[in-house]
């Protein structure tokens, strides 16, 4: 077993114990002035700290239980390659796609595209503005497609922000040709109910692609988003004609109107859409983290899913936010967004089992098969309750015969982790910064960590874009797997190639 030196000491345990209060506090405001976020991974606001906290942060500093500010620690089987701070786009970086050489990075300012052949010295190729928070970014050939969901003025690059009250106001999908990649190109845009928090590109064959966009938290006040919101909307973008994509669909997922949330369920959030869906084409499966519940479904007809089971933690989950597959289609993590990504929650007071991922497994066959809960997992290098930390997104390192993931954490950091054994998880290496001040609350650290033809990239909320690199014999197989484009929401057959 490899040990875990940092570059100094790093325990595992943090005394400090988060107020109440400090659940709920309030995010680092990094979005642009255009842009008004709304729920889920937003940033609103900054949160403050009392006295007594900022004195029991510096205090663990001293004692070496977190980093101090800014500082950088990891393991010793992981290396830090590079960091390239942001450019002309300065709000909050966002989710990750990959192409060839090309990495994509979404920003609630736009998109940013860099040349990744040289993982060690990363460059700039394109920065493209065009405000819309959160800029969920894919790809695919010659189409790139951001989610906007933000109420905007119209759904050009240049709008502003119009509330959600107004029938004019927009939010929903932008796509982009990026032939040029120095020169993107705004070529279509679709309008969906409550906008677009995420998307799944879902491919049908050379000349169509199916988006599943996922959106939430409807409001009668709000012509375009009106309750109840029990379902997706489906977009067709027929490949070659991209300016003529529309809505095909809007299955109902939840005809029961899904999780109730509270009073009935204390703590959970109600269902009203889903956050976030992973599809992995080759078993034709996706799974959708879906606020107060995760699903399992059919997408053998990718225009009309059929939902095969659905499953919730009313004890430990807060918000399902996420959702991966094991190569083999046998287990599913779900991630929960304790504290919707503004909160320290990963502290002792909170503990290893809430705001933690959850390891299904997928027992039965075909429409009969089931979500068996395994066990939680959660990073326990404790965090100062001046850093925002959650559980976020993450994809699968291609080893044969192994389950292995690397995840972001916000300000937890970078974890890579097993769980071969569903029941019994274990992290492998991590790599995180200390806090970004002492001050206040603040939102910051990894949104994205996935693995890609050899290499970590991490898109930073507030310090830019990171490269990693692995040297571990668990990991080191995975060098071998090439890919020619990776979303990590439309999971590979990493190995059928």
């Amino acid at each position: 077993m490899i040990s875990l030196h940092t570059t100094r000491v790093r325990r595992r345990r943090l005394g400090v114990a988060a107020a109440a209060a400090g659940l709920f506090a309030a995010l680092l405001t990094a979005a642009p002035a255009a842009a008004t976020p709304d729920p889920g991974d937003a940033p609103v606001d900054r949160g403050s700290v009392t006295t007594s906290q900022q004195a029991e942060a510096r205090a663990a500093i001293r004692g070496g239980d977190i980093p101090g500010v800014d500082e950088i620690v990891h393991s010793s089987n992981i290396k830090h390659l590079t960091s390239v701070p942001k450019g002309a786009l300065k709000g909050t970086n966002t989710d990750l796609a990959f192409q060839g050489k090309y990495a994509y990075v979404g920003n609630y300012d736009g998109f940013v595209i860099y040349d990744i052949s040289n993982p060690k010295k990363p460059k700039t190729v394109s920065e493209v503005l065009c405000p819309g928070g959160q800029n969920d970014i894919s790809v695919s050939g010659n189409l790139l497609f951001l989610s906007t969901d933000s109420s905007r003025s119209d759904d050009s690059c240049s709008s502003t922000t119009q509330p959600a009250t107004e029938k004019s106001s927009w939010e929903g999908m932008k796509i982009f040709d990026i032939s040029n990649k120095r020169n993107p190109r705004y070529i279509a845009a679709v309008e969906t109910a409550c906008g677009s928090h995420t998307h799944t590109l879902v491919p049908d064959g050379k000349k169509n692609i199916y988006i599943y966009v996922s959106s939430y938290s409807p409001n009668e006040t709000f012509p375009d988003c009106q309750p109840p919101h029990d379902g997706i909307s489906i977009i067709k973008v027929p490949v070659k004609k991209p300016q003529k994509a529309k809505i095909v669909d809007f299955p109902v997922l939840f005809p029961d109107g899904g999780n109730p949330g509270a009073p009935t369920n204390p703590g959970v959030t109600k269902t009203s859409g889903c956050h976030d869906i992973t599809v992995l084409p080759s078993q034709d499966l996706a799974a959708g983290a879906c606020m107060g519940d995760g699903i399992l479904f059919s997408i053998k007809d990718p225009a009309r899913p059929k939902i095969i089971d659905r499953v919730q933690d009313n004890v430990n989950f807060a918000f399902w936010h996420s959702a991966t597959f094991n190569q083999g289609a046998k287990k599913v993590v779900f991630t929960d967004e304790l504290g919707g990504g503004g909160a320290a929650t990963c502290n002792e007071e909170i503990g290893p089992k809430r705001g933690a991922n959850g390891i299904y497994d997928i027992v039965g066959k075909g429409d009969h098969r089931k979500l068996v809960f395994r066990s939680y997992f959660k990073i326990d290098r404790h965090q100062a309750d001046v850093e925002v930390c959650v559980a976020h997104n993450g994809s699968i390192i291609p080893v044969k015969g192994k389950d292995l993931m690397v995840q972001a954490w916000y300000q937890g950091g970078i974890s890579v982790w097993d769980f071969t054994d569903s029941a019994k998880p274990k992290e492998i290496a991590f790599f995180e910064r200390g806090p970004v001040t002492l001050d206040q609350v603040t939102t910051a650290g990894p949104w994205s960590a996935y693995y890609y033809n050899g290499h970590i990239y991490s898109s930073d909320i507030a310090k830019g874009f990171d490269v990693l690199k692995l040297n571990d014999r668990r990991t080191d197989p995975a060098d071998r797997v090439k890919l020619d484009e990776l979303n990590v929401q439309t999971q590979p057959d990493y190995f059928a190639r």
